[in-house]
């Protein structure tokens, strides 16, 4: 058996995957797109421009994509987070800047909340990219 994140971009984020995929890919380290599929002309739920599946890999870990133009009643929430430990300070500091810059947002600060034990790490920040996707980061003890 095989569990896969799948990453549904609907709404003001539809459009955006092909960007968010390499956006993605290039963050972290052994990652790739794998394989893309768009929508042949005039297919349901979308376009030529648009993906109607695929993968990609993030350092190591496979994902799978589709976007829709259907008028979909949901989006990303925050409920459903990628949770990534990270190996450094500076491997944390450098990625949630990233994730939280141009459009992104944070939920929760990048900081040291051991006091407070959250219970995963020493460093940890959670934040929203520019396309809704919700990322958790820990630096592991």
């Amino acid at each position: 058996m095989t569990v896969t994140p799948f990453l549904t971009f609907v709404g003001d984020q539809c459009g955006k995957a092909t960007e968010a995929i390499e956006f993605y890919t290039s963050l972290f380290p052994n990652s790739k797109v794998n394989d893309i599929t768009k929508y042949s002309e005039g297919e349901p739920g979308g376009t030529p421009e648009l993906i109607k599946y695929g993968t990609f890999t993030l350092n190591g870990f496979e994902y799978r994509v589709s976007e829709s133009n259907y008028n979909h009643a949901w989006s990303f929430t925050p409920a459903v987070s990628l949770f990534v430990d990270c190996d450094s300070v500076a491997e944390i500091n450098t990625l949630f800047e990233q994730l939280s810059s141009n459009g992104g947002m944070v939920l929760i600060p990048l900081d040291d909340y051991t006091s407070e034990n959250y219970g995963w790490g020493k460093r940890f920040g959670w934040c929203e990219d520019r396309y809704g996707v919700s990322w958790q980061l820990n630096l592991a003890e």
